[in-house]
Formats: C-alpha cells, structure tokens, sequence
C-alpha cells in the first residue's frame, strides 16, 4: 500500500494516486513551486506597472518625459521585455507595447508600438 507524499497517511483508490485527497496535493504542489512562483511574480509585478507608468504619461502616440517623473512614479529601468534598435542606431527599450528612447539631458520620448494591435 502506497502512502501519501504530502502527509504519509495510506491511499485509497487507484494505484497510481500520490496523495490521499486533493487538499494534500494542492498543499504539495504549493509548497514545491513557492519559491520560483515568487521570483516570477515580481518579476511580472514589476513589467505591469513599468506598463502602466509608460500608458499613464504616453495618452498619445507619442509623448516625453523626464527620468526624474519616471522614477518618482516608480519605474525601475532594470525590467524590460526587448530592445528595438533603429536604422539610425537609436536603441528603443520596450515594455510590452511601450517603449522608450532616451534623449539628451534626462529626457525620454516614449511610444506605443501600434503593430501588436489586432
């Protein structure tokens, strides 16, 4: 008789069951995924409202801001999903659909990708 991997309590019903119910399973699997989930999560935390800064000051196409605003609002430059470089060498860095350039003196022209619209 097989024992359960979460709480080691006997099985009950097919021979291939892990756990005795699915509390002891979901339990097992959060436990397992915890720490990873986390990373991901802040990660992904982060992106939205790096997304959500740039929407907020881009209501247009295009608009520009400073680093200053961008950062009082809470933009961390360190978390970005791809960089789009230009044939005039410009380097974009992107949000999702946003994206941003920076420019001479702090400032920064940010825009929204209309392709990825469908």
């Amino acid at each position: 008789m097989k024992n359960c991997q979460e709480c080691g309590q006997p099985i009950i019903g097919r021979m291939d069951k892990k756990f005795c119910s699915d509390l002891c399973r979901n339990s097992f699997n959060n436990r397992l995924n915890s720490n990873s989930y986390n990373i991901v999560r802040n990660i992904n935390n982060q992106l939205r409202k790096n997304r959500r800064i740039l929407e907020e000051l881009c209501p247009d196409d295009k608009s520009k801001t400073t680093k200053s605003i961008l950062l009082s609002k809470g933009f961390d430059f360190n978390f970005i999903t791809n960089i789009r470089p230009t044939l005039k060498g410009s380097i974009y860095h992107f949000v999702y659909d946003y994206g941003y350039l920076e420019l001479d003196h702090d400032f920064y022209l940010i825009v929204k990708d209309k392709r990825l619209e469908k």
